[in-house]
């Protein structure tokens, strides 16, 4: 196992916070110094526009921006060309959809599922789009089977759930839909910082995923998609950088990734981006989703010898925990455990179909990162065995 302190030094918010016990990983991770820093020192040392600049400044700025678009592209088996910065997974998701929907027949259909996330159901509302049937809350091979057909010319789903931590076993899925015309999206929100990527293996046409999942800066995202899909669709959005030549009456546009990247970019996300990829790849996957899934499963040891708390995720593959403490307001909850500087996320995860599943209106999400301890597990059970009692007038 990791020396976690020692890790914890990268991440200054423990400087402010020595106690916080952060148990929001899967909303946003915190940031370490290293990504931080990056950032920092472009705005402090360069601040210039990429790409256009016939200068050394500019030439610097692009230097780190491309370098970057190299990092991720590696991390996800991907070439440089088929990586798309967005504004997030919900602004990458939004865009695609957007996009797909345009070449859509009235008669063809959508599939998702109910473990969605809005992102991956609400853009469809306005086409016809169908749920999968799910097995034992779990997007399956057989689910699909029982929906698919050559109506469908878009699968939207996602690789791991948000709340019940659930990973799809996707590849099976992907080799199916090969059968038919269809083009297959993937939300990689949450597994990106615990599992690799390989999109070559994968086989699948568009993923999505944000910077601030993994360690990296807010209002960052990437877009993947095979290379001649790219191409073939029209610009996402239009302005500069984007085209090659404009005319009177038309434009030729350029190639992917530059004809969906119009505009000046969020420059010193993107190379925080960078940096937060470099530190996951400093750590290594494997060994975050050891930790994470050690803590989860002590956590869970612990939770299920109260019998006042009701536990939703069980056996899963992300390191999170979905449960309610009977009989009590979830954000009652949450607001106690905040008193003592611990951070649960309270409500439906932006996954309201997931609470319809559960038949509850709200939930709490436990969700850990390769900064949290056992100590932060021991604190957590403490503090809500007092929160039990405290509302339960114990």
């Amino acid at each position: 196992m990791y020396n976690i302190n020692k890790i914890r030094k990268h991440f200054p918010i423990y400087q402010k916070y020595p106690n916080l016990v952060y148990f929001d990983s899967s909303a946003s991770s915190l940031v370490p110094r290293e990504v931080i820093k990056s950032q920092n020192d472009y705005y402090a040392y360069n601040g210039t526009n990429v790409h256009r600049g016939a200068y050394r400044l500019s030439y610097e700025a692009t230097q780190s921006y491309d370098e970057a678009r190299l990092k991720v592209a590696k991390f996800i088996n991907a070439e440089e060309n088929e990586i798309i910065f967005t504004k997030g997974t919900t602004d990458g998701l939004n865009l695609l959809a957007n996009l797909l929907l345009k070449d859509l027949k009235e008669d063809e259909i959508i599939l998702t599922s109910m473990l969605e996330h809005h992102s991956s159901i609400l853009p469809y509302f306005q086409h016809n789009y169908q749920f999968i049937p799910l097995d034992q809350q779990r997007i399956t091979l057989s689910g699909i089977k029982k929906v698919m057909s050559e109506k469908v010319k878009i699968v939207a789903i996602t690789l791991g759930s948000n709340t019940l931590g659930y990973i799809t076993d996707i590849q099976p899925i992907i080799a199916y839909l090969r059968q038919y015309s269809c083009t297959i999206i993937l939300d990689c929100a949450q597994v990106v910082a615990h599992q690799a990527i390989n999109v070559k293996t994968l086989d699948v046409d568009f993923l999505a995923f944000s910077a601030h999942k993994i360690f990296g800066p807010n209002g960052v995202g990437v877009l993947y998609g095979k290379e001649k899909l790219l191409n073939k669709y029209s610009p996402l959005q239009y302005g500069g950088e984007m085209v090659e030549k404009v005319f009177i009456d038309h434009a030729i546009y350029k190639e992917s990734p530059f004809r969906h990247e119009a505009g000046t970019p969020n420059i010193a996300g993107v190379i925080g981006l960078g940096a937060a990829v470099d530190f996951i790849n400093h750590l290594g996957l494997s060994n975050i989703a050891k930790h994470t899934n050690y803590l989860k499963d002590y956590l869970l040891r612990k939770m299920a010898l109260l019998n006042e708390i009701e536990i939703y995720s069980q056996n899963n593959e992300l390191p999170i925990i979905l449960f309610n403490v009977k009989e009590v307001y979830p954000h009652d909850i949450a607001s106690y455990l905040d008193t003592y500087q611990i951070c649960v996320r309270a409500g439906f995860h932006c996954a309201q179909l997931v609470t319809n599943l559960l038949n509850v209106d709200w939930t709490i999400r436990i969700s850990l990162g390769i900064y949290n301890t056992i100590s932060d597990c021991e604190i957590f059970i403490q503090r809500i065995k007092e929160a039990i009692a405290y509302f339960k007038g114990n």
